[in-house]
């Protein structure tokens, strides 16, 4: 049984990418989805972005020991849309319970109050499709690495499922690692405008793939989320030294260099940022801190 949970910032509620803050009101719901997908949908209410934004799924709930009557609901692969989801496509709400209300600010209005809501499988695959309409088309697949060249047969095929297997392979799309990297990598590099936030170059080559790969500061393997924030667009030579911890970043988003194990000539190529890396235009997609200290645990200085 999958469902939708509403999350609102600044709402007093505790929410993140691998937990969600509900109260006893919604617990009979979220109970019915354990084990199972969610979709995160954020509400205008409260400055959200109007639409579904991600999935994840449910693993479990605990209780809150600090609030009496309240929940958390533990959450795993959290994996954000390409797209935020509107409520209504050109021809329906995508829930269908929502249809007899007809405009989208009655639905919103209707919703208050209803954070946490049920739906079906084939609602559930709507959504997720249509989040993920950037990361799926051919089109796009060499920009991405999602190629048969590049990413293998398997994922052509599961790109390219029959619609009779639509619940088989939304699940498997969500879950494999080629489509989350892909997913993950169009975002980061969207949000770094292509460019290495180490040497601030942008090379596209003939086929639009950009020259610079996305780094995960937290490696999934540990842990870390497939999030912006805990993402760094890199050239390969950099995204190299990142990952053995040779490279890192400081709480001023200076570069940190291990002078005794990278070449000179490196050294050189990055000293323009080492005061400050190449950043997203947007403040709120920058490295959070905590993924940055995480990282920099293991820095060779």
């Amino acid at each position: 049984m999958k469902a939708i949970f509403d999350t609102r910032r600044n709402s007093g509620y505790n929410d993140d990418c691998d937990r969600y803050h509900f109260s006893v009101r919604s617990l009979k719901e979220a109970e019915r989805v354990v084990g199972d997908w969610i979709i995160y949908r954020e509400p205008t209410r409260g400055g959200g972005r109007e639409g579904y934004v991600a999935v994840a799924r449910l693993d479990r709930i605990e209780t809150d020991a600090t609030i009496q009557g309240h929940y958390y609901g533990l959450l795993s692969s959290y994996l954000p849309f390409d797209t935020i989801v509107p409520l209504r496509n050109e021809s329906a709400f995508y829930e269908q319970s929502l249809e007899i209300v007809g405009a989208p600010k009655a639905a919103g209005r209707v919703l208050q109050g209803k954070p946490i809501r049920v739906i079906s499988d084939p609602e559930f695959n709507a959504i997720v499709r249509d989040g993920l309409s950037q990361t799926l088309p051919p089109d796009n697949a060499i920009r991405l690495g999602l190629d048969e060249s590049e990413a293998g047969a398997d994922i052509e095929a599961l790109l390219h499922a029959p619609h009779l297997e639509q619940q088989r392979r939304i699940t498997q799309i969500i879950v494999n690692r080629k489509i989350r990297d892909a997913t993950f990598r169009l975002s980061v590099l969207d949000a770094y405008d292509n460019c290495c936030a180490v040497t601030g170059l942008s090379i596209i080559n003939g086929g639009g793939k950009a020259e610079a790969q996305a780094a995960h500061i937290w490696a999934v393997k540990d842990g870390g989320p497939d999030i912006v924030q805990n993402g760094i667009a890199l050239s390969s030579t950099a995204h190299w030294l990142f990952d053995r911890h040779l490279l890192s970043i400081s709480d001023d988003y200076g570069l940190l260099i291990s002078h005794n194990r990278v070449p000179t000539e490196l050294q050189t190529l990055f000293a323009r940022q080492l005061d400050r890396i190449h950043l997203p235009k947007d403040g709120s997609l920058w490295p959070h801190k905590n993924f940055i200290r995480r990282h920099r645990q293991e820095f060779h200085r």
